[in-house]
């Protein structure tokens, strides 16, 4: 039944989803309040209604006679979906689903929409906080003492704002793993008492320098529970921040367009910055999205900007007054510089992170990796803007296997070779049926295929670009203008994108636009098929013949995000009064049995951010239940979903309007009157058994 709704009065009006001005504020400058940053006039979904009929019957065939999936493993063929006109044996699927006890894996009580200051699991669950802000993972750190804290002391302690998550398996340890995390950004207002906006001292901004970035951490489990606790100075356990040296490499690494007065070859750069999702790679090592990169650089102009969102004054941090990298005026390749994938290596503390200019440089949500069938790496990543697009790489050097440092090594280099590609969407119907209100089209479901269109190829002898009017570096550091050119697709906020390791399938999760259909920007199309988007949606892409290093899709939209009792919400044609209300999709990770987890940022249903797992196959496909709900403020981000565990980051708890470090306004984690601490949390089964079965 149907999991009722609280009375809550919201007004969304001013910001992203249900985020906070706060949030807005400190994540990404008020992306929200600058204008759109893509003005192009590119092709809407609809428009070429012959030609993606023509490759409908194509695509959809390729969607049903699936081969193996992508990292070699036999794939399950999908069944053809049931159409509009099949009503008998809809009726018939959904006495089976009301009968049974839910998806293998998704079997729990789901958590009901709540506003509760706490982190609430469901019935014969139990959690703990893994690590926190502040925690000492270095050798030599002090304790955590937020009225003393220093660049040095958080340099060796766990950062801020933890998002990605990552825990890979530790050789030799038994009952360990390490814990990767992104430190995607500060915010002074809660870190530091007495914090003055306008005038931050230069302990306070070297102090945000060392709080963001990368951690890597040892994690011990407790044999008798799921508890995970760090296990200190670890020789594995290692901070990345924005003042350690990073390594450029790929088609752009030494270009004019990255040189700088510090680093004159253009291969050398300090720190990343607004790291947000990412993935973890078949060869061992983990990928980091730089986001909202943008809004640390200072005094940029309108020729600088190159569509980035580079603001023309000071920025909120202030940080170009005491290092002048940050300063487009005096450095205005430094932008440049970030807006990449960073790529680590967990278990080489002395190993530079590498940033990846083949995989383009945008406001990157994260990257994710899996094989050709002949051992390639395809990545894809999101471009996290109103209207902007999503793309994939497909590399031309194959993994290889051992842990020799010669296949390490060859491993470590295959991000740098390949193609980049943007993905263009058509639809199946004709534009008329697409009114802006989620009302689905004649044929029952949004629909219709895609192609990816190659913008630069990398070599080893050099690069080649295939925009007019552009080198291949421009296209490697200007990814979006290429975008442009071409006519890729405006989608709303494209993040995390994820393939299933079952079926091959890719999500691409669509968090929101409230721009869209707005004024003059684009109105909504089959993809992106509702105005003024508050919700957002889950898309799913189908690779022709299941392969990943195909160049044609199909794609249908798997799940229209919002309160289930709005006709403009779908999920999957699966029974609405059988599923938890969701909004704002934006993190995603796949369980063993090929269910869909998805984490929400910024829930415009006056509820808080939760974690959901939905069937993306069988006859409880798109059946979605909420599994954990975040306390006052917070975000949900990582996940990462083991057989026996789950883990989230609580990002930005108490970032409400009003809070500061004096008066916080969430008691979470550590009760009330203390400062506000973002962590990481495990969930398990207090039975022992695995989650969700």
């Amino acid at each position: 039944m149907r999991i009722q709704l609280p009375i809550v009065s919201v007004n969304n009006d001013s910001h992203h989803g249900g985020r906070a001005a706060l949030t807005c504020r400190f994540r990404c400058g008020d992306a929200c309040f600058h204008e759109v940053p893509n003005t192009t006039t590119n092709p809407y979904v609809g428009d070429v209604i012959a030609d993606a009929l023509s490759r409908r019957t194509v695509m959809r065939a390729a969607a049903v006679v699936t081969a193996a999936t992508a990292v070699g493993a036999s794939a399950t063929v999908a069944a053809p979906k049931a159409s509009a006109a099949e009503p008998a044996a809809a009726t018939a699927a959904t006495s089976t689903r009301h009968a049974s006890r839910g998806a293998r894996g998704l079997r729990f009580e789901p958590v009901a929409p709540n506003t509760a200051d706490t982190v609430t699991v469901p019935d014969g669950y139990a959690q703990n906080v893994v690590i926190r802000w502040g925690e000492p993972i270095l050798r030599g750190a002090p304790a955590f003492d937020p009225e003393n804290q220093t660049a040095e002391s958080q340099s060796k302690q766990f950062g801020y704002n933890n998002d990605f998550l990552a825990l890979l398996p530790l050789p030799g340890e038994r009952h360990r793993q390490v814990l990767v995390a992104n430190h995607e950004y500060t915010d002074e207002v809660l870190m530091f008492r007495g914090y003055d906006a306008a005038n931050p001292t230069k302990q306070q901004v070297e102090v945000a320098w060392a709080a963001h970035g990368l951690s890597a951490v040892v994690v011990e489990e407790d044999r008798r529970s799921g508890k995970l606790t760090p296990v200190p100075r670890h020789p594995l356990n290692r901070r990345v921040t924005a003042t350690s040296e990073f390594k450029v490499t790929g088609p752009a690494a030494g270009s004019d367009l990255l040189k700088t007065s510090a680093d004159p070859t253009g291969t050398k750069v300090l720190g990343t910055l607004n790291n947000c999702s990412g993935g973890v790679t078949p060869w061992g090592t983990t990928l980091h999205g730089e986001e909202n990169f943008n809004q640390y650089f200072a005094n940029a102009t309108r020729a600088t900007d190159k569509r980035y969102g580079l603001g023309t004054g000071a920025t909120e941090r202030k940080w170009e007054r005491f290092d002048k990298r940050f300063d487009v005026a005096q450095e205005p390749n430094e932008p440049h510089r970030f807006g990449f994938v960073v790529e680590l290596d967990p278990y080489d503390p002395t190993a530079k992170p590498r940033k990846r200019t083949a995989l383009g440089r945008f406001k990157h949500e994260g990257a994710t990796v899996r094989l050709t069938d002949d051992g390639r790496p395809v990545v894809y990543s999101g471009d996290d803007e109103r209207f902007d697009y999503f793309y994939k790489f497909i590399g031309s050097k194959r993994m290889k296997k051992g842990s020799s440092r010669a296949v390490r090594e060859h491993n470590l280099s295959l991000l740098d070779e390949g193609t980049l590609y943007v993905a263009r969407l058509t639809g199946d119907s004709p534009a008329i049926e697409i009114d802006g209100t989620g009302k689905l089209p004649a044929d029952g479901e949004f629909d219709g295929s895609g192609e990816w269109i190659p913008l630069a190829t990398a070599t080893a002898k050099g690069a080649v670009s295939h925009v007019e009017g552009m080198s291949a570096e421009e296209v490697f550091v200007f990814t979006r203008l290429a975008g442009d050119k071409v006519g890729a697709t405006k989608m709303d906020r494209p993040e995390d994108i994820e393939p299933n390791p079952h079926t091959g399938k890719v999500y691409v999760a669509l968090t929101n636009n409230s721009n869209r259909g707005v004024g003059s920007n684009a109105k909504a199309d089959e993809a992106n098929p509702r105005n003024a988007n508050k919700h957002g949606q889950i898309l799913e892409l189908t690779e022709r013949w299941n392969r990943a290093d195909s160049k044609k899709f199909a794609w249908t939209l798997f799940l229209v995000a919002g309160d289930p009792s709005d006709p403009a919400t779908y999920f999957a044609g699966f029974p609405k009064d059988d599923v938890s209300p969701i909004s704002c999709p934006d993190n995603v990770a796949f369980d063993s049995y090929g269910n869909l987890w998805i984490s929400t940022d910024g829930n415009a249903l006056g509820n808080h951010d939760g974690l959901f797992g939905v069937a993306t196959r069988g006859d409880r496909r798109g059946e979605l239940k909420q599994f954990l709900t975040m306390p006052n403020g917070a975000e949900t981000c990582g996940p990462v979903i083991q057989d026996r565990r789950v883990l989230v980051a609580v990002q930005h708890p108490g970032e409400i309007d009003g809070a500061t470090a004096e008066k916080p306004l969430s008691a979470w984690p550590d009760g009330a009157g203390k400062i506000n601490r973002p962590a990481v949390v495990a969930v398990w089964r207090k039975d022992g058994c695995d989650i969700g079965v």
